[in-house]
């Protein structure tokens, strides 16, 4: 990190959008070279998505000083590429906040700022939600115009063509802005693409277009048909925009995203036009302007802190395999003599661990793009056709293809195996990549197994039960981060679908509580148990690897044998804990004064923090349980130890 900030004396004059119009344009330049240095500064003493902001800088300032925002609604899909735009709508002096407790979104966040007005960290949304705006403006007779910024990379989502192919009633108040920087669809960007761009966005060509029209209307259908679709044709030539007139959109592009003398013209035509709605096609480079991200693989996406000189990321500390990378080395040593193993993943590879599959089993590794409900039930083709398909897909994004899990795979009972990565609380990425519901949606499913491992080790298991369970479908969830340092099995072993096991005391001779732990949360469990031991209280712990099916011989025995069940999970209401208090019910196993008590996440959206202080604030932590244990037993801490004396 740099010993002091940058020199930014343009920036320092501009807090909000309004600020920026008072500029002139040919000042822009300068702006957004400072804009640039002080994204770099502050995601460098951050951590944060960089690359696909510092590609937007150009265009964040031109549509902030074109465009009338915030009574013009401006959408950013996804979030990642927003930090400049934060910057500018009054937040800099919180953005070296970011991602961080009581600091900014690493997203947009309507709670934040008026200049948000969608939140967002799931892709393909914007347009959707742009074409809501502009439709309610047109419907209140308002001017606002909405104007969504989607990537190429969102674009493989097929919710963003839905919205297209429904934009058509916004008219000219919709306007899309397809950020290509990846694509390879666009020809070379230079003076004819900008002067093209210019041309087509012009009100002298759009009235032109509009009098031929109406010109060719008079004449023969025949004729009127055939003018236009040469002119489509011409046009989808020289710009490659055919695709987007069929869906409706006028086409404009595409034209260099770093090039304000290029951006500023187009998007004033476009602001002006009375024609629409209308997508402009704009060219950039992820990373742009720092030489560390431009010429990474990824672009600098994602990083931890960094030295901004250097671009020498912050390492830390070497530890225990990170869950992701021992589910895709694990299932790429187990492919290695099953060749029905396949693995899925939705734009995903390195975050899920397909990448260390696909590093191995090329053929058998496919990357479906941000299409999760095509995932599923391309998983599930697969399994009909007697392959072993592993979608290796968030539980946050897995909420997508929720559909395409009950008819696709539960209700034709189809042997695909899911791994369920970013399990529970995340940190940083906060509530809209939390994964807190799907024990909650796929227990509550006919024919999946439901499985959630405690460590690393159980990690390797469950991926290998998962292998050799062909009679339906089967989920095994796993949280964000690294290990907690187990030594790894030098072989695997299938476990007993619906068994779980006892970690610590013994189930046929008793004692005062037991806790009945699912997933991550077996570690908390165990210091629990020892401050309880330490109180007097004799604790067997349970780990019980399945909340679906119940291991119900288990739970039976130590209800039998225990005062306290408490039931701990890292997730939602209608998980563990409400099986276990349904079976109780069913099987009346508290009719005798059994008291059981669950723990799992509030009935609430957890925002951004480090991940043990969101522990404790969802109160999922040792010393939660402990205090759930002592007042299921009506005792405080000094009640128990004069019980004791």
């Amino acid at each position: 990190m740099t010993a002091s900030r940058p020199d930014t004396p343009l920036l320092d004059t501009v807090d909000t959008p309004e600020d920026l119009r008072k500029l002139k344009t040919e000042q822009l330049r300068q702006l957004s070279d400072e804009l640039r240095s002080e994204m770099i500064d502050a995601v460098g003493s951050t951590g944060g998505h960089l690359g696909s902001g510092l590609g937007v800088v150009e265009l964040t300032v031109a549509i902030h000083y074109i465009f009338n925002t915030p009574d013009d609604r401006l959408i950013w899909d996804v979030g990642h590429q927003a930090y400049p735009h934060k910057i500018l709508t009054g937040r800099r002096d919180r953005i070296r906040t970011l991602r961080q407790g009581g600091g900014l979104s690493g997203f947009t966040k309507r709670s934040e700022s008026e200049y948000d007005p969608f939140g967002a960290a799931h892709s393909s949304t914007s347009i959707s939600a742009g074409l809501g705006f502009a439709v309610a403006n047109k419907l209140n007779d308002k001017p606002g115009k909405a104007i969504a910024v989607i990537g190429d990379g969102a674009m493989s989502a097929g919710m963003a063509y839905e919205a297209m192919n429904n934009a058509e009633q916004a008219g000219n108040r919709l306007i899309v802005i397809l950020n290509d920087n990846d694509m390879s669809i666009a020809p070379p960007v230079g003076g004819l693409s900008a002067y093209l761009a210019r041309m087509v966005s012009s009100s002298e060509y759009l009235g032109l277009r509009n009098l031929a029209s109406k010109v060719a209307n008079k004449i023969s259908r025949r004729v009127h048909s055939s003018l236009g679709k040469a002119e489509e044709y011409t046009r989808g030539l020289v710009t490659g925009g055919t695709l987007f007139e069929e869906l409706g959109f006028y086409y404009v592009g595409p034209i260099d995203g770093h090039n304000l003398d290029h951006l500023i013209p187009v998007l004033e035509n476009v602001r002006d036009s009375e024609q629409g709605p209308i997508l402009v096609h704009v060219v950039t480079t992820k990373g742009k302007g720092y030489d560390p991200a431009e010429n990474s693989a990824d672009k600098y996406h994602g990083v931890p802190k960094f030295d901004v000189v250097t671009g020498e990321k912050k390492k830390s500390a070497a530890g225990p395999p990170a869950y992701q990378n021992v589910f895709g080395e694990t299932l790429a040593k187990l492919a290695e003599t099953d060749d029905r193993i396949c693995a899925i993943t939705a734009a995903m590879p390195s975050g899920t661990g397909v990448d260390k599959f696909a590093a191995a089993h090329p053929d058998r590794s496919f990357d479906v793009g941000i299409a999760e409900q095509h995932g599923v039930t391309f998983a599930a083709g697969l399994a009909a056709q007697g392959m072993r398909p592993f979608a290796a897909i968030y539980s946050t994004f897995l909420q997508r293809a929720y559909d395409q899990v009950v008819h696709d795979v539960a209700i034709q009972n189809l042997p695909v195996r899911f791994a369920i990565d970013r399990a529970g609380l995340v940190g940083a990425d906060g509530a809209t990549h939390a994964g807190s519901f799907d024990i909650t949606y796929l227990a509550s499913l006919p024919n999946f197994v439901v499985m959630a491992a405690a460590d690393e080790a159980e990690l390797a298991h469950m991926t290998y039960t998962a292998v050799e369970h062909d009679s339906g479908p089967i989920a095994f969830r796993y949280p964000r981060g690294n290990g907690v340092g187990v030594e790894m099995p030098a072989e695997f072993k299938k476990l007993e679908i619906g068994r779980g096991r006892i970690v610590k005391g013994d189930a046929d001779k008793g004692g005062k509580v037991a806790i009945l732990s699912l997933g991550a949360r077996l570690e908390e469990a165990k210091k629990a148990a020892a401050e309880l031991e330490a109180k007097g209280l004799t604790t067997t712990i349970a780990d019980m690897r399945f909340a679906k099916p119940l291991d119900e011989e288990l739970i039976r025995k130590l209800a039998a044998t225990h005062d306290v069940l408490v039931t701990v999970e890292e997730a939602a209401i209608g998980g563990l804990g409400a099986h276990v208090l349904t079976m109780a019910s069913d099987e009346g196993l508290t009719d005798g004064g059994l008291k059981i008590r669950t723990m799992r996440l509030p009935d609430l959206f957890l925002d951004h923090d480090d991940p043990m202080k969101q522990y404790d604030e969802a109160r999922l932590n040792a010393p939660h349980i402990v205090e759930t244990v002592l007042n299921a037993l009506r005792h405080n801490s000094a009640g128990v130890e004069e019980a004791r004396a």
